[in-house]
C-alpha cells in the first residue's frame, strides 16, 4: 500500500510512522541502523531489501558503509554507553572492544552475537593438550622438560622430518608439549586471544589460521632444521599472536582497549622470550641429551602466518574472504609453500 509502484522504496518518515503505528517488535538498534543507513544514501529512503537483511542478520559491504556514512544521526554513538547489561553480555562488548577497531563493527557484532555455536576449537585444542601432558606426565613420572625421556620422544604424536611418511604427525604434534612452562604459556594465549578471536570471527576462519600455523611450523622444519623433532602448538598460537597483534597495529587510532601499547609492549617481550628459550634449549640444553631437542622455527613460522594470512582474515570482518583478491593472492602462497617443502 505505501509502495503502490513496487520501486522498493519508501520515505524514512513513512516507515518511522509505519513502524509506531504497528508497534512491530524490532529491535532498538538494528532500526537506529536502518535510519542511518537510509539518511546514508541519496533519496533519504528506506530499501526493503536492506530492510530484510538486516532484520535477518545479513550485511554487504555496501551495507556497511552505507550506515558508516550515516553514523552520526545514530543516538548511541559509544558501545560503552550502554548500560544495565549482564555479565554475559558485558564480556561480549568487551570482546567487540578487544577484537574489533571500527565502532560501527563493535555494534554490529555486539547485537547480533550469538551464544550457538560456543568458541569450542580453541577450548577443546587447550583441553586435548592438558590431558595429553597429564597422561605423559603420569606415565613418565616427569613434568619439566619431558624430551630427555627416550620414551616420550618416541611417542607416535611427535613430529620429526625423519617420520615425515606418517603424516598425521604434521599436525599432532600440536598436542606435545615440552613441559610445563611450555604448556601453560601455549594454553594461557590460546584461551586469553584466541577464544576471542573464535567467538568475533567464528570457528572456520580461526581453526584454519591456527592449523595452517601448526603444518608450516612442521614443514618449515622439516626444510630448515632436519635433524630436530618438533613438540608444542607454538606454530598455531603464533599465528593468532601475530595477527592479532598486526591487526591492532593497522588500526592503532580505532582501537578502544585500555592499556593498549603497554599490552603490545609486554605481549611481545613475552613472545620474544618464549622464542629465545625455544633457540637456547634447542643449541644449549641444560641437560645432556641423547639427541637434539626440539627445534623452535615453528614459532616464526607461525608468526609469518599470522602477519600474511591471518591479518587478512581479521581484517574482513563479516564480508566474505573469497570475494578478496588479496585472499587468494595469500592463499596462492601458502598452497605454493605447501608444495615446495
Amino acid at each position: 500500500q505505501l509502495d503502490p509502484e513496487n520501486t522498493g522504496f519508501i520515505g524514512v518518515e513513512t516507515f518511522a510512522s509505519l513502524v509506531h503505528s504497528h508497534e512491530l517488535p524490532l529491535d532498538p538498534a538494528k532500526l537506529d541502523m536502518l535510519v542511518a543507513l537510509a539518511q546514508g544514501n541519496d533519496e533519504g529512503q528506506v530499501c526493503y531489501q536492506e530492510l530484510v537483511d538486516l532484520i535477518s542478520s545479513k550485511r554487504s559491504s555496501s551495507f556497511k558503509r552505507a550506515i558508516a556514512n550515516g553514523q552520526r544521526a545514530l543516538p548511541r554513538d559509544v558501545l560503552l554507553d550502554e548500560t544495565g547489561l549482564g555479565i554475559y553480555k558485558r564480556f561480549v562488548r568487551y570482546v567487540a572492544y578487544e577484537i574489533l577497531p571500527c565502532e560501527m563493527d563493535r555494534r554490529w557484532y555486539f547485537y547480533q552475537h550469538r551464544t550457538c555455536p560456543p568458541p569450542v576449537f580453541m577450548a577443546a585444542v587447550t583441553l586435548t593438550q592438558i590431558i595429553v601432558f597429564l597422561c605423559y606426565g603420569a606415565r613418565l613420572n616427569k613434568w619439566v622438560l619431558q624430551t630427555y625421556h627416550p620414551e616420550y620422544m618416541k611417542s607416535p604424536l611427535v613430529y620429526h622430518p625423519g617420520h615425515r611418511a606418517r603424516a598425521w604427525r604434521f599436525l599432532t604434534y600440536m598436542f606435545m608439549h615440552v613441559g610445563l612452562e611450555q604448556l601453560g604459556f601455549n594454553a594461557l594465549l590460546q584461551l586469553m586471544i584466541g577464544v576471542p578471536l573464535e567467538m568475533v570471527h567464528g570457528i572456520l576462519r580461526i581453526s584454519f589460521l591456527y592449523l595452517a600455523g601448526v603444518l608450516a611450523g612442521s614443514l618449515t622444519v622439516s626444510i630448515t632444521d632436519m635433524r630436530a623433532p618438533l613438540v608444542g602448538g607454538s606454530g598455531g598460537v603464533y599465528a593468532l599472536c601475530s595477527a592479532h597483534l598486526a591487526n591492532v597495529v593497522m588500526n592503532w587510532a580505532g582501537m578502544r582497549c585500555p592499556y593498549k601499547l603497554l599490552r603490545m609492549v609486554l605481549a611481545l617481550v613475552c613472545m620474544s622470550s618464549e622464542v629465545g628459550r625455544a633457540v637456547w634449549l634447542r643449541f644449549s640444553p641444560p641437560l645432556p641429551a641423547s639427541g637434539p631437542q626440539p627445534s623452535f622455527m615453528a614459532h616464526l613460522a607461525g608468526a609469518i602466518v599470522g602477519i600474511s594470512m591471518g591479518l587478512t582474515i581479521l581484517r574482513s570482518y563479516e564480508e566474505s574472504l573469497q570475494d578478496q583478491c588479496g585472499w587468494w593472492v595469500l592463499l596462492l602462497s601458502y598452497g605454493t609453500f605447501l608444495l615446495f617443502a
